[in-house]
């Protein structure tokens, strides 16, 4: 996505970076606008993502292949989010746009 012009910042509590850019532990830690938020965690994690991703007023969040938790997905949609789950964003930009 990075090639494709897209800015990613790493979430993760256990790297301190990935892509060549510097990692942060929580959505709440990144000080720009989030335009998406997409999901490589165990669906078990989806809800506080979700949480935080609301709290945030971030416009969508994309659940990974694979990654499906549809009570989470539910409440993010109600809550305004636009929600894509089980798919890869990648995948989903070249089908797409080439």
């Amino acid at each position: 996505m990075q090639s494709q012009g897209f800015r990613v910042i790493p979430v993760n509590p256990a790297i301190k970076g990935a892509l060549g850019e510097k990692a942060v532990a929580s959505l709440s830690e990144i000080k720009e606008r989030i335009d998406i938020v997409d999901v490589f965690r165990r669906s078990e994690l989806v809800p506080d993502i979700v949480d935080e991703a609301i709290r945030l007023k971030v416009p969508a969040i994309w659940l990974q292949e694979d990654v499906i938790h549809e009570e989470a997905a539910e409440k993010a949609r109600k809550a305004g989010i636009f929600v894509v789950m089980d798919k890869c964003i990648l995948k989903e930009h070249k089908a797409r746009f080439g």
